[in-house]
């Protein structure tokens, strides 16, 4: 996601790489335990304050248009004729169950500056009021910008719904050009994607539209500028529009592979297809897991820094005395002229908002649709089950209760940041106490889910609309109830690890010493200084 924030360079760069990368995660319903088609989304800014979008549906009068305002700066792009019906749209999810996700990955910097109104968090939103499969909103994503144009770099948007998951990509024609060039890529059956700022479409079937739609001149278009000119059948999407380099390979693809080696370890992808040192080393579009994946697995993916891996954040002089497996920005920097490199993970302290939504094609959509979200980093948020059906989002995640600028104990943004903030300092320590919690909410949340389904499915039954009523008045509860539980949470640390100290179960207060480690690289930069005479002899 483009949060006007930039990446410095790492290298040459051909492709217009952003500072605030989101990361998706596809899983088809022949992947899940269960027959559920999950789509995940973390949306990572150091800018963005995260709330759960909520907006009703409507029936619009004939004449009425929608204002375009751009999902990154605000500004007033233009404006479109409205639909004359548009869905509810919850989240990122609708309530027929399409969902979707987006990662930008910029594309060649001949494409930036395209000509046209329709940025790419407009196009997601307009794709939720008015579609209902993903291939209904690959088919208006593409009719849209056609007509209206494309405003934005490049994207990969993830479109899913009770049956299918695609990848959407999608790049602009440059400078004062109309329109966009793009290829939808269906996830096969049984099968797990992601995709992380870096274009995943590569060379894709022409002729089968069941498993891809392309604009008509995706291919055409790369002639006429002069990047390729082989065989139709071998054009590759992203190797045109987004080549691949170090940046794209270390700060994306390892993302992308770090969830790859966690679902399939059997395939044994080494730490070669994400260092960046070995640009031959291409990962797949998708991997069929070793084992189906449930919502906690789910969840679980998610939450990485790669771990028990050459790129594990928490190791290293940089993770401190407690092994805190974040960064402080810029990504890269430089000593004695030597570029270095931050690791990026799926996990990160600027994520403003994150969920993991579910659709599932065996039940009544209000019901069959779960909208997870969870806000602040994915290694210490709890996803709260907010139903498709709902009629209003809980109260601290609603839009309006805070702000980037301004605190409220009322705003789950708020409270979530405070608790993570807090536990960097004592991070190893810390993590644990918040995990439990954490583990305890999305437990319940988990084990009380076929119940609630079951009697909102005996209303459903009844009626519809009592089925959204009890769904509404459940996840409500649920939201209120995570951030009462968090604040709650936020105290009791500080009571347990106030001024560096550390209470034990009874209540006494103990210094614990830094690890032993941190000493030792502390002894090793002193100059003489921090050591202590020998200790004179006992006679």
């Amino acid at each position: 996601m483009t949060r006007r924030t930039v990446w410095a360079a790492v290298a040459i760069l051909v492709v217009a790489v952003t500072g605030s990368p989101c990361t998706n995660i596809l899983v088809t319903s022949g992947a899940s335990v269960d027959g559920s088609v999950f789509v995940a989304y973390a949306s990572d800014s150091h800018e963005f304050y995260g709330d759960l979008y909520f907006a009703e549906a409507r029936d619009n009068p004939p004449g009425a248009m929608r204002e375009i305002i751009d999902w990154d700066s605000g500004e007033r792009l233009g404006e479109i004729p409205e639909a004359p019906h548009t869905f509810r749209v919850v989240g990122l999810m609708n309530e027929h169950q399409l969902m979707l996700g987006e990662t930008t990955f910029g594309g060649r910097k001949e494409l930036t500056g395209p000509s046209g109104i329709i940025d790419y968090g407009s196009l997601m939103y307009l794709a939720l009021e008015r579609a209902r499969t993903a291939r209904e909103a690959i088919h208006v994503m593409g009719e849209l910008v056609e007509r209206y144009g494309y405003a934005s770099s490049g994207e990969s948007i993830s479109v899913g719904d009770p049956n299918e998951a695609w990848v959407f990509e999608i790049v602009g024609k440059g400078k004062g050009e109309m329109g966009a060039v793009w290829v939808a890529l269906r996830v096969p059956d049984g099968e797990v994607s992601a995709h992380a700022n870096q274009a995943r479409i590569r060379t894709f079937p022409l002729h089968d539209p069941g498993r891809c739609l392309y604009a008509p001149n995706v291919i055409e278009f790369a002639r006429t500028k002069g990047w390729y000119s082989g065989p139709d059948e071998a054009f590759s999407f992203a190797d045109t529009y987004a080549p691949l380099d170090f940046g794209g390979i270390r700060f994306c693809e390892a993302r992308v592979w770090s969830v790859f080696r966690r679902v399939a370890p059997s395939l044994g992808l080494g730490v070669e297809y994400a260092d960046g040192r070995h640009p031959e080393k291409r990962l797949p579009f998708s991997v069929r897991p070793d084992e189906k994946l449930g919502v906690a697995d789910v969840f679980g993916l998610m939450r990485d820094h790669f771990e028990g891996t050459p790129l594990d954040l928490s190791r290293g002089v940089g993770a401190g005395p407690f092994h805190c497996p974040y960064r402080w920005r810029p990504l890269t920097w430089k000593v004695d002229g030597k570029r270095y490199v931050n690791e990026r993970a799926i996990s990160t302290q600027q994520t403003g908002f994150s969920f993991v939504s579910q659709a599932r094609a065996t039940l009544p959509d209000p019901i069959g649709g779960v909208h997870w979200f969870g806000v602040d980093d994915t290694y210490s948020t709890v996803y709260v089950p907010v139903y498709c059906g709902v009629e209003r989002v809980p109260g601290p995640y609603a839009k309006g209760v805070a702000d980037l600028h301004h605190f409220s104990w009322d705003s789950a943004f708020w409270v979530f940041n405070w608790v993570a903030n807090f536990a960097y300092s004592r991070y190893e320590d810390m993590i644990g106490d918040i995990q439990r919690v954490q583990r305890q909410l999305e437990g319940e949340f988990l084990a009380a889910q076929p119940g609630v389904e079951a009697a909102a499915l005996e209303l459903h039954g009844r009626s519809p609309r009592l089925a959204r009523e009890y769904l509404t008045r459940y996840s409500v509860a649920q939201g209120r109830r995570t951030v009462d539980r968090w604040r709650k949470l936020g105290t009791d640390l500080l009571v347990k690890y106030m001024d560096g100290n550390v209470k034990d179960s009874q209540g006494k207060v103990t210094h614990p010493p830094y690890p032993e480690d941190w000493y030792r690289r502390i002894a090793a930069e002193d100059d003489g200084f921090l050591k202590m005479p020998p200790e004179k002899d006992a006679e």
